[in-house]
């Protein structure tokens, strides 16, 4: 007779033999494979509806339309002349910076920033008179004097970029410095207070709930427009994430060492300093680093309710259909993130080797 611990394998013969498949541990419930039928064709339906809803099926429609008008393959689409005109007027980049001097408050032709240049230019305008009771318009040339800077855009760029990652800094350094407190009360191995525990994840779910625009709109109606309020946006958020992923990693550390610790007479702080941290700080690091990098994304949205940054520029550029300067602004968002991360890599792989 054969071990009960073996496997019985079903007999093909005898068909769909639930009772022979049951015994060899096979996952079968003949009863409810109907339902999760049924919860599939629902589930289908439901996105199927959605789909529909949120125009997804339109967008796929001119999707498909732009595939087949590529170069020889008939008429453009809407998606193919919308690209074509934004690659057509947003390249090259824009970093020059032309002014009307009339405009410019306290205008000194004798004082003009380095490495620019007055240039005199003739516009058309039309001019209105009314000349023996009836209204004449005549087209004329105006002259005006422009002050020309090479790098203008470019250096107004870099230093709206500049206050952007100065608020994605201190935002994160806000949150990191809010989020330790808060992953320590809401980690069930340091804290055995239940509803302490339960409430400190509560404050993080409510951090983690509203988003930084909303909370951005919140903080400029407190402190008005600014860069504070960007700050304290982008740190309350971070905050929230921070402070659970902290909780989770405590909870989630190899017992060993902080038993050893407790058992030989060490304290919490002990046993978390010389325990648990050295094992979660690889994460903390990598945790702090991609929030950083987030924020630096989330900080150029957070402009346009006028939390400072570049958001306000690029909205501003992108409204007035100013792709070129627009593309400036981005190439310049994509060149810090990408330079931010591999300074930010670098400094945490030295700091664990350390």
């Amino acid at each position: 007779m054969s071990s009960t611990s073996e496997a019985i394998e079903p007999d093909p013969a005898r068909g769909n033999d639930l009772q022979t498949m049951r015994s060899a541990g096979w996952p079968v419930e003949g009863r409810r494979r109907w339902s999760y039928v049924v919860v599939a064709i629902v589930l289908v339906a439901t996105l199927c509806f959605s789909f529909q809803r949120l125009g997804l099926s339109a967008a796929s429609r001119e999707g498909i339309v732009a595939i087949q008008s590529m170069p020889g393959g008939g008429d453009a689409s809407q998606v193919v002349n919308a690209a074509s005109r934004f690659f057509d007027q947003g390249w090259p980049p824009v970093i020059s910076r032309e002014r009307e001097t009339n405009r410019i408050e306290g205008f000194d032709p004798n004082r003009i920033p380095w490495f620019s240049h007055l240039e005199t230019r003739e516009k058309p305008t039309v001019s209105i008179d009314i000349i023996d009771g009836e209204v004449v318009q005549r087209e004329v040339m105006e002259t005006e004097q422009v002050l020309v800077e090479p790098l203008g855009y470019l250096f107004r760029v870099a230093w709206l970029m500049l206050e952007t990652l100065e608020i994605a800094l201190w935002g994160t350094l806000f949150a990191v410095f809010l989020g330790l407190p808060l992953s320590l009360l809401g980690s069930r191995r340091i804290v055995h207070a239940p509803l302490l525990v339960t409430a400190t994840r509560a404050v993080c779910s409510m951090c983690r709930a509203v988003p930084e625009l909303i909370s951005a709109l919140f903080f400029v109606l407190l402190f008005g427009f600014g860069p504070a309020a960007g700050v304290l946006a982008l740190g309350f958020h971070s905050a929230g994430f921070l402070g659970k992923f902290f909780a989770d990693d405590i909870d989630n550390a190899d017992d060993g060492p902080a038993n050893a610790l407790a058992n030989s007479g060490v304290g919490k702080l002990g046993v978390f300093l010389h325990a648990l941290l050295p094992q979660v700080l690889p994460q903390y690091l990598a945790y702090m680093q991609y929030i950083l990098e987030r924020n630096v994304r989330a900080a150029t949205v957070l402009g346009i309710v006028g939390a400072g940054g570049i958001g306000v520029e690029l909205m501003g550029k992108w409204h007035n259909f100013q792709y070129g300067h627009a593309t400036t602004v981005l190439l310049a968002i994509f060149a810090s993130v990408v330079l931010l991360e591999t300074v930010t890599q670098t400094f945490r792989k030295k700091l664990i080797r350390e």
